[in-house]
This record gives structure tokens, sequence and C-alpha cells, in this order.
């Protein structure tokens, strides 16, 4: 017992070691600048007086950040769903062709390998006043559409995040279809059940665990698409698109760093709070 009890103790000391440097990491590099940020949200600019309440009223009262939380609350709406869905046919689609659903695969995973310079001049190509898109609607009789100057411009960034991403949340769609055992779906067929009837009663139930990591690294991923709208438009584009990153990027540039704490806070709270509520909600599901 003795024996068992002094293994167990090495065990785990050997695993903290392990750790030691990704939680030095963790520490350093994410939980050490967090509690500053945090600080800084009660302080003036330069973090050297207490203000108290006054930077979060004043971000909240904001006109720019009530316009870029709006629209960055609607990307996210837009593109969750949508990037989950299409993500989760490609899939689907992927299982039917194989073996010959390696090149149909890789043709998808191409757009993680392309640099965000190349994607921003592909941008530019198709959708400038001047670019392939206008000239054929133009052929076609239809009148040009200013792309980046109207609300289109908000539609442009979705096909941009969803041709981004796509690819990768398949690959964990895959990897979520690959842990449903087959021996379900050949009892399903054998007791009569169709396709329909597999997906619905086996594929969904069984990938819902798959579902919320992937909704989570989607919605993280939906703040990594400031930077093709960054350099295609700069840090003041279209109201359509101007989303939180480009409002922290203005107030870091004006030094406003009491209001940009107090908002990187507040955002802070409610990712932490929505992937809670995700996580409770998958929970639930598997008790039940």
């Amino acid at each position: 017992m003795k024996r068992s009890a002094a293994h167990s103790r090495s065990e785990a000391r050997g695993a903290w070691l392990f750790m030691a440097p990704s939680l030095c990491g963790l520490c350093i590099f994410v939980l050490i600048p967090f509690a500053e940020t945090v600080r800084r949200s009660f302080c003036n600019a330069l973090g050297t007086s207490w203000k108290g309440l006054d930077n979060y009223r004043s971000v909240l009262q904001n006109q720019a950040f009530r316009l870029a939380a709006a629209n960055t609350a609607r990307f996210v709406a837009v593109c969750l769903p949508l990037l989950l869905a299409v993500s989760l046919l490609l899939a689907l689609g992927v299982r039917m062709l194989r073996p010959g659903g390696r090149a149909f695969k890789t043709s998808f995973l191409l757009p993680m390998a392309v640099p965000v310079a190349s994607i921003v001049l592909l941008w530019q190509t198709l959708f400038h006043e001047n670019g392939l898109v206008n000239r054929l609607l133009t052929s076609a009789g239809l009148p040009a559409v200013d792309f980046m100057g109207t609300g289109a411009a908000f539609w442009v960034l979705i096909f941009t995040y969803l041709w981004k991403n796509s690819g990768y949340d398949m690959i964990l769609w895959l990897a979520g279809l690959d842990g449903i055992p087959q021996t379900l779906y050949e009892a399903a067929a054998a007791d009569g059940a169709g396709p329909l009837a597999q997906f619905r009663c086996i594929t969904l139930p069984g990938l819902l665990p798959t579902l919320g990591l992937t909704a989570v690294l989607s919605l993280l991923n939906t703040f990594k698409v400031f930077r093709e709208a960054y350099l295609v438009a700069g840090s003041y584009p279209h109201r359509s698109i101007y989303l939180l990153q480009h409002l922290f990027n203005n107030w870091f540039l004006d030094l406003d760093l009491g209001r940009l704490s107090a908002a990187a806070v507040l955002v802070a709270a409610v990712l932490l709070g929505f992937i809670l509520l995700l996580g409770r909600i998958w929970k639930g599901d598997d008790e039940v």
C-alpha cells in the first residue's frame, strides 16, 4: 500500500515537472498580462491613478464601441452557424467519396496554407470596383457593385471567413465521424433505417462532443478575420465591417489604454460566459 502511494506521488511529481514549462509560459504570457490589463482598466491611460468604473462607463457609452460590438456580434451570429453547417457537409462529402475524397479534402485545406497577403491580393482582384466580379456582372447586363464601399463588404468578409476556415473545421468533423462505431450504422441498416434516419439518430448525437469543440474554436477564429479587413480597407473601413479589432487597434494607436483595457476585459468576459454556457449545454446533453 505504501509502495503504491509512493508510486502515485512520484507520477504526480513527474507530471508537474512535464507541465511546468507550459504553466510558466501560460503565467508569463497570458495570466500576468491579463491581470495587468484588468488593473489598467480601472486606471488612467498611464496606469498611475485610480479611475474606478469610469473607463467602463466611457466604453459602454461610446458610439464606436457600440457599432463595433454590434458588427462583431452580427458577424459571429452569421458566420458560426454557416461555418458549422458547411464544414459538416464537406466532411460528409469526403466520407461518401472515399477513397477518392482525398483530393476533395486537400482542395479545402489549401486556403489554410495561403498567406494573408495573398488572400488580400485575391480579394482586391475579385472585389475591386474594376475587379473580376464586377466585370462578370457588367458583362451580364447587371450594374457593378461597390463591394468595399457599401454593405456588400460584410458579405465579402463572410465569404472570406468561410473559405479560409471550412477546411479546418472539416478535419474536426471528420475526426468526430471516425469516432462513431461503424457497427451502429450496420445494425441500423439491418433494421431498415435509411441514410436520413441514420444521420438523425446516429451521426448527429455522436457528433455532439465534436460540435462543442468545433463551435468554440470557430468562435475564436472569427477574431482573426481582422487581418484581411485591415489590409484591404485600413483602420476605418465601411461601417458594416468596422469590428472590435478595428476599434482596439485605433485606441491603441491613440494610446487610450484605459478604455482599451476596459473594452478588452468586457469582451473577454462575454467570450468566457459564452464558452461556459456552451460547455454547460454539452454537459447537460451528455447527462441526458
